[in-house]
């Protein structure tokens, strides 16, 4: 996964929720916008954990 696509997902469905909140959106579209958001994170901090794992190996097997 790659981690930079991750962030800049994650900061535009950021964007989405505070523009929604502003234009006033039901709560289930706010519902959606936000558990799309826990998935990215989830989804990042996966990517996170994989790189360090690979870079540990590395150090490990090197």
């Amino acid at each position: 996964m790659n981690i930079r696509f991750l962030t800049v997902w994650i900061r535009s469905r950021f964007e989405q929720l505070k523009a929604g909140r502003d234009a006033g959106q039901t709560s289930t579209e706010m519902a959606l916008i936000a558990g799309a958001l826990l998935v990215g994170a989830g989804l990042l901090v996966l990517a996170i954990r994989t790189k360090l794992m690979e870079k540990i190996g590395i150090i490990n097997g090197g």
